[in-house]
């Protein structure tokens, strides 16, 4: 039998062993989301399914023989303090302190990177912009998991067949774990949630692929690959902010929450929506790349948002009439 294919088979029993050891450690110590008057969910929950991506990262770490050590440094430390804030509030100055470690540890293992120092601060700040971002998917189901997988699987595909920029056997292990968390996430009653240690530590990892390849192909375009959450994600920070909230505090103010909670769309359907909006971003981001057809991810990114915008504005009107 072929290697690669008892690797990934070792792989999927362990990382699926690992995530059933923690759902009883959950229970154990009840590490659950309970259902509030805020909550998109009727039943407890477990919280900090995403455990296993981390895990899916540090088996990659040892099957490689412990290839990349900064970036799996940076991912663990990701993982940790987002898993503490998962068990305990932390301050979120602390919080995003760490963060800015991590980052910095990532790009240590991205060095050299020959950016000018304004870009790389630059990019510091939208990498930990990004991560808290990322980290309000979780509270719908699917969400985070198909929105990995869609990026992860075009990863994958880039680095096959379009430009080698990172390691294949990484990606496919953690598309594993993705797979893994959905079988338990994506459902209309979730048995968990990914939790800060699983919605973080998998936007740190996207980062981490994005920023590899942006620097393996010097083309800033492939941010088009975040384009459909990033851009819902950076709205609803405007709006927040406009309307003087608290953006570090939980809300329910993205696009998809408002349809998922106020016009009851099913969770599922919209975080497959999210996911098949942002793999036809990815397939015409890739079939332009591959030809030199720089002018049309610039269009398509300037249709989506303009539909994304006329939907929010639609959406908002219909529910300001609800309330």
């Amino acid at each position: 039998m072929n290697r690669e294919v008892i690797q990934y088979g070792i792989s999927v029993i362990a990382l699926l062993v690992m995530e059933l050891v923690y759902f009883q450690i959950a229970h154990r110590f009840q590490i659950v989301d309970k259902p509030n008057d805020r909550s998109s969910h009727a039943h407890a929950v477990i919280r900090g399914g995403g455990v296993v991506f981390i895990a899916g990262v540090l088996l990659w770490f040892v099957q490689s023989g412990y290839a990349w050590p900064w970036f799996v440094l940076g991912a663990l430390l990701i993982a940790i303090i987002s898993f503490m804030d998962d068990v305990m509030s932390l301050n979120p100055f602390l919080r995003i302190l760490v963060q800015a470690c991590a980052v910095l540890i990532m790009f240590a293992q991205l060095w050299p990177i020959h950016w000018p120092i304004y870009l790389l601060v630059l990019a510091v700040i939208v990498c930990i912009g990004t991560l808290n971002a990322f980290n309000f998917m979780d509270g719908i189901n699917g969400m985070t998991g198909l929105y990995a997988f869609a990026n992860l699987t075009t990863f994958a595909f880039i680095n096959m067949h379009v430009v080698e920029f990172s390691n294949d056997t990484l990606i496919l292990t953690l598309i594993i774990a993705v797979l893994i968390f959905l079988f338990f996430n994506f459902r209309k009653r979730a048995v968990c949630f990914a939790g800060d240690v699983g919605s973080v530590t998998i936007a740190f990892i996207q980062i981490f692929f994005l920023i590899s390849l942006i620097q393996k192909t010097d083309n800033f375009f492939w941010v088009i690959l975040f384009l459909v959450y990033g851009f819902d994600s950076v709205v609803t920070i405007l709006y927040r902010l406009k309307n003087r909230e608290n953006i570090f505090k939980p809300h329910r103010t993205h696009l998809y929450q408002y349809l998922s909670n106020e016009f009851h769309w099913s969770h599922r359907f919209v975080s497959i929506l999210y996911m098949v909006v942002q793999m036809v971003l990815n397939a015409v981001l890739v079939y332009s790349f591959e030809r030199n057809f720089y002018f049309m991810p610039i269009i398509v990114a300037f249709t989506f948002v303009v539909l994304y915008m006329l939907m929010r504005v639609n959406v908002l009107r219909k529910v300001v009439k609800l309330t």
